[in-house]
């Protein structure tokens, strides 16, 4: 390949990179900010039950977003919430996890890894919409990873625009903690 041609490439795989980059920092300002309300959620629990967010008024909650189940971070990510389980039980936090999967890839994914919280299949993307979360990519329905912390008011205390899958769930605890909730 000629000097002249390779350069070019380089140059459009550069422009590439900083399109996504600059997409994905418009997109973290469509977060809804600390203070808004936080959109309903309604997932469905191990034992088959609907909960709703508006449902635990009182309490903390985490609504965290991720892109699909079955996959390498994602699992870390919902195993860390699942082996931290008892903590956040014991502060008295629901955890709701939010993909665009439906129901039966989500009761698969928490057969597989035993996962006792909520999850909520938002195929049409309407939740995520609501969140203002993006995602991971423009024109791909999958859902970047994101994490709110709802205050007992329902309202968002805290948001994780990028999160690392498998800290996630101990900054949240973290954060409930500092926010005076109570210690796991």
């Amino acid at each position: 390949m000629k000097r002249p041609m390779k350069k070019l490439i380089g140059f459009g795989a550069l422009v590439a990179v900083l399109v996504l980059v600059v997409a994905r920092v418009h997109a973290n300002d469509s977060l809804l900010p600390v203070g808004a309300a936080a959109p309903e959620v309604m997932g469905t629990n191990a034992a088959g039950a609907t909960v709703k967010l508006s449902g635990q008024k009182g309490h903390f909650a985490v609504v965290y977003f991720y892109p699909k189940d079955e996959t390498a971070g994602c699992t870390k990510e919902a195993c860390a919430f699942r082996d931290a389980s008892d903590k956040f039980i014991k502060a008295g936090v629901t955890i709701f996890a939010v993909s665009r999967d439906s129901d039966a890839s989500h009761k698969g994914f928490r057969e597989h890894y035993h996962l006792p919280f909520p999850m909520v299949a938002d195929p049409s993307g309407a939740v995520q919409h609501a969140y203002g979360v993006p995602s991971v990519m423009p024109g791909l329905d999958i859902a970047a990873r994101v994490t709110f912390l709802v205050n007992p008011d329902g309202k968002i205390a805290h948001v994780w625009p990028k999160v690392d899958p498998v800290v996630n769930a101990k900054e949240v605890l973290d954060t409930v903690a500092a926010l005076g909730g109570p210690k796991p």
